[in-house]
């Protein structure tokens, strides 16, 4: 079960090769799903057209439910495509891992921490950007001291456990259930019978685990509007 990762190393720097590929791969899926549902936009929608229209209306009554529309529809995109990138990311991982060498090429790009904490301390640092955007700098900084000056310590150690939390529960979620595939599988062809007993028990853990990969998606984004709401309305 033990994989190590291919690197290589640019002006100075270490690259995950495995880390760039399914990054890649899955800005790639998404563009296509995007494109494919999107080139014959219709009054009557048909089709393909429907799952992304269906879509957008999940995301919007995600925003809906943190913040009024004429605030959140400027966030309808960034919704729209944390959903849809960390959905197929999550999901990369479950038809099979490729490995070379020792080396894990294919997997889930979500079940590396390096990943799902760059998602959220970008996540976190947008709140932070449209928070000073829409509410001026004065008044946002002024924000962080109220009611009293001295919890504003513990607001900023708050920013880095929103930071962290969101993260690693999107890593910890994934990472585990690809570990158990790998366990299973490993099961299965170690003989056999236990192969036989394997099976159904692999079906049943990719099923899971797509339910799993699907509700992380849908909670880093709704988590995402949540913190970005705190920002950006006056009330907060």
């Amino acid at each position: 079960m033990s994989h190590g990762s291919p690197t290589t190393v640019l002006f100075g720097i270490p690259f995950n090769l495995s880390n760039v590929l399914m990054i890649t791969v899955a800005c790639v899926i998404v563009f296509l799903i995007a494109f494919l549902c999107s080139r014959n936009l219709q009054m009557k929608p048909t089709g393909a057209q429907n799952f992304l229209e269906w879509v957008l209306d999940f995301v919007k009554g995600i925003i809906n439910s943190n913040m009024d529309w004429k605030t959140g529809a400027r966030f309808h995109l960034l919704a729209l495509t944390l959903i849809m990138y960390i959905f197929v990311s999550n999901m990369l991982g479950l038809p099979f891992a490729f490995s070379v060498n020792g080396e894990l090429w294919w997997k889930s790009p979500t079940a590396d921490p390096l990943l799902t904490l760059t998602l959220a301390s970008l996540v976190v640092g947008l709140t932070h950007y449209y928070g000073v955007k829409l509410k001026g700098g004065k008044e946002y900084i002024t924000g962080y001291s109220k009611p009293l000056k001295f919890l504003t310590p513990i607001n900023i150690i708050e920013e880095f456990a929103n930071t962290l939390t969101l993260g690693l529960r999107l890593f910890g979620n994934i990472y585990a259930g690809e570990v158990l595939l790998g366990l299973i599988a490993g099961l299965g062809i170690s003989h056999i019978i236990t192969g036989v007993l394997a099976f159904p028990l692999m079906m049943a853990w990719q099923g899971y685990s797509i339910f799993v990969g699907s509700i992380q998606a849908f909670i880093f984004t709704m988590l995402t509007m949540v913190y970005m709401s705190h920002k950006v309305n006056k009330s907060h």
